[in-house]
């Protein structure tokens, strides 16, 4: 009787220790593909960063040169120097002047 339990309780330790092997293995994959997956999402991430970057680059060398070209217009702009132009309606050819032909 007692090597029957013996043997019953191997079998037992066998299994266990073979189910807990592949969690185990289970586990581990799970672990790798998440980090996998983290590892894919930072790279992607850090390429958008660099578009985003690029295009914050862009747009600032853009509105500096739109400033610019505001700039020089307001000196020469008919609209901006007639002392009634809060008061009345521009001119058409006042306004026509200023617009881009």
């Amino acid at each position: 009787v007692d090597v029957f339990q013996s043997r019953e309780e191997d079998d037992r330790k066998v299994r266990r220790r073979e189910k807990n092997r592949v969690a185990a293995q289970r586990s581990r994959k799970k672990q790798t593909q998440k980090a996998d997956k983290l590892h894919e999402e930072y790279e992607s991430l850090e390429q958008e960063n660099t578009s985003l970057k690029r295009e914050i680059g862009k747009l600032t060398d853009e509105m500096k040169h739109l400033s610019e070209v505001l700039k020089d217009h307001e000196k020469i702009c008919p609209l901006l120097h007639c002392t009634m132009n809060f008061v009345t309606i521009p001119r058409p050819d006042a306004l026509a002047s200023c617009l881009p032909r």
